[in-house]
C-alpha cells in the first residue's frame, strides 16, 4: 500500500494549490481527482471557460457596435461562428488543465484518477479504472461544489440547463431565460446577449448580485437594461416546463400576479451546493452540517483531527481564490507555521463588462453595525482614460471610518475593476486610510486614477476632476 504524509481529495484551485504548497514544505503528497482532468470546476466548467467566452463575445460586440466609432470599418457582415468560439474556449481549458499536470510532475505529486472515499481516518479507497487503497497521515478535503437547483425544476441538460451546459451550447439561444441574478447567471447572460440572444433574468430578491453593495447592484442593473435585457426582480419562480423546444417559466411578481415567460433555453443559476457525494466522511469521523458543508474550526480542521477541509465544501464565499488561500493556510498549518487569512479582505468579482469588484464592508453592513462612516465616490466618465477607450460606465466608491479615516470597504464597477480591486486589498491589509491612498501617485491617464479620486472624495470631499 502506498503511504503519504498528506492526500488531497479534489484538484480544483484549493486542492491543487494545497498539494503544491505541501510538496514545497517537504511532504510526500498525493492528489485524488475523480474526473480525467485536473483543475476542478474552476478550470474545466467554471472560471476559465466562462472568461474565455466573455472575452470572445466582448470582441464580437466591439466589432459590431463600437469599431466604427474608432474609425475602423469592416466590409461585409460580421458573423459569429459559435462552434469555433466554443472550440477556442475548450483549447484554453485544455492548455490550462495541462499546466496543472505539469505542476504536479514538477513538484513530485502523485496523481490518482478516481473517486476518493474514506475507509477510515487514515485510509482512502480510490475507485477508478481499478480500485486501490492508499494510506495518508493527513488528508485535505477539497471536493468543491455543484450547481444547486430548485426542487420542482427538472434539469434535462438540453433546454433546461446549468452553467456547465451553457458553456457548450450548439446554437445561440433565441430567448435565454436565466433563473437567478447572481454572478454566474449574469456573466453567461451577457455572453449570449452579446451574441444576439434575447435575455430575461428572473431574480427572487429585489436586486441582482444581492450580496454586494446596493450601489453596484443598481449600476449593473442599468447596464443590463441598456443592453435590452429584461430584468424581472422580486419574482418567485414556481414552475419550469419544457414543451418540445420551448421552455415555459411561471413566476409570481411582488404583487402576487402570475408572470409567464417563454424561451427556448432556461439557465438555472440559483447558486451552488457543497459536494461531498461518495466521500463516506462518516467513516473517518468527519461531521457534515445540515447545509451539507464540512464543519471546520479556525484551523480548518474537521472533527477528525488529522483531516482538514477547504474551499466550497466549507462555510464562506465560494471563490476560487478563497480556496487557494485556504489550501496554503492548511499546508503551512500542518508544517507548524502560523499563517492567517482575513476573510473580510478576500475580494469578490463579477466579470461582466463593466466589471464589478468589491472588498471589505458594504454600506448596508456598516449601517447594520452602527458604524460611523464616510463615502467617497468617483465616476469613470470623469476620467480621460475612460473617455479615450469609451468605457465610461461605473464608479469607484470608498467607505472609510468617519473618525479614523481607515478604509473599511471599496466597491467598484467599471473597466478593469477585477484588476483594480487588488490595490484596495493591499491598502486595507496595511490598514490604510483614505488619505493614504489619496496621497499616492497614480499614473495618468489610467483607470486606477478613479481609486485615487474616490479616496480624495472621501478625504474632505476634495476629488479633483468632478
Amino acid at each position: 500500500m502506498n503511504s503519504y504524509d498528506v492526500a488531497i481529495i479534489g484538484s480544483g484551485p484549493g486542492g491543487y494549490v494545497a498539494a503544491i504548497r505541501c510538496a514545497q514544505l517537504g511532504m510526500k503528497t498525493a492528489i485524488i481527482e475523480k474526473y480525467s482532468t485536473l483543475g476542478g470546476t474552476c478550470l474545466n466548467v467554471g472560471c476559465i471557460p466562462s472568461k474565455a467566452l466573455l472575452s470572445s463575445s466582448h470582441h464580437y460586440e466591439e466589432a459590431t457596435k463600437h469599431f466604427e466609432d474608432h474609425g475602423i470599418e469592416i466590409p461585409g457582415d460580421i458573423k459569429v461562428n459559435l462552434e469555433k468560439m466554443i472550440g477556442r474556449k475548450q483549447a484554453v481549458v485544455d492548455q490550462t488543465t495541462g499546466g496543472i499536470d505539469f505542476l504536479m510532475k514538477k513538484n513530485n505529486i502523485t496523481v490518482y484518477n478516481g473517486l476518493g472515499s474514506f475507509k477510515d481516518a487514515t485510509h482512502i479507497t480510490i475507485k477508478g479504472e481499478e480500485t486501490i487503497e492508499i494510506e495518508a497521515k493527513k488528508t485535505i478535503i477539497a471536493t468543491g461544489s455543484k450547481p444547486s437547483n430548485l426542487p420542482f425544476i427538472k434539469l434535462d441538460k438540453e433546454r433546461v440547463i446549468t452553467s456547465t451546459e451553457a458553456l457548450k451550447l450548439k446554437e445561440i439561444p433565441k430567448h435565454l431565460i436565466i433563473i437567478g441574478g447572481g454572478v454566474i447567471g449574469l456573466e453567461l447572460g451577457q455572453v449570449y446577449r452579446r451574441l444576439g440572444a434575447e435575455v430575461t433574468v428572473v431574480e427572487y430578491m429585489d436586486r441582482i448580485i444581492p450580496t454586494m453593495d446596493a450601489g453596484l447592484s443598481k449600476e449593473l442593473n442599468k447596464v443590463f437594461k441598456k443592453a435590452k435585457c429584461k430584468m424581472n426582480l422580486s419574482h418567485k419562480v414556481k414552475s419550469v416546463e419544457r414543451v418540445g423546444d420551448k421552455v415555459i417559466v411561471k413566476a409570481d411578481n411582488k404583487k402576487g400576479e402570475e408572470v409567464i415567460i417563454e424561451g427556448d433555453y432556461c439557465l438555472v443559476s440559483v447558486g451552488r451546493r457543497p459536494y461531498t457525494d461518495g466521500l463516506n466522511a462518516e467513516a473517518a469521523g468527519v461531521k457534515i452540517n445540515e447545509r451539507g458543508q464540512v464543519d471546520v474550526n479556525n484551523h480548518l480542521q474537521t472533527s477528525a483531527s488529522n483531516i482538514y477541509a477547504i474551499g466550497d465544501v466549507i462555510k464562506g464565499a465560494m471563490l476560487a481564490h478563497k480556496a487557494e488561500e485556504e489550501g496554503v493556510f492548511v499546508a503551512e498549518t500542518m508544517a507548524g507555521q502560523k499563517p492567517h487569512i482575513d476573510y473580510n479582505l478576500i475580494p469578490g468579482v463579477v466579470y461582466t463588462w463593466p466589471e464589478v469588484a468589491a472588498v471589505g464592508k458594504t454600506e448596508e453592513e456598516l449601517k447594520a453595525d452602527n458604524t460611523a462612516y464616510k463615502v467617497g465616490q468617483f465616476p469613470f466618465r470623469a476620467l480621460g482614460r475612460a473617455r479615450a477607450s469609451g468605457d465610461i460606465d461605473g464608479f469607484v466608491k470608498i467607505l472609510a471610518d468617519k473618525t479614523t479615516d481607515e478604509v473599511l470597504g471599496v466597491h467598484m464597477i467599471g473597466p478593469r475593476c477585477a484588476d483594480l480591486i487588488a490595490e484596495a486589498v493591499v491598502a486595507m491589509e496595511y490598514k490604510a486610510s483614505a488619505e493614504d491612498i489619496s496621497r499616492m501617485s497614480h499614473a495618468h491617464p489610467t483607470f486606477a486614477e478613479a481609486v485615487k479620486e474616490a479616496a480624495l472624495a472621501a478625504t474632505e470631499d476634495r476629488a479633483l476632476h468632478v
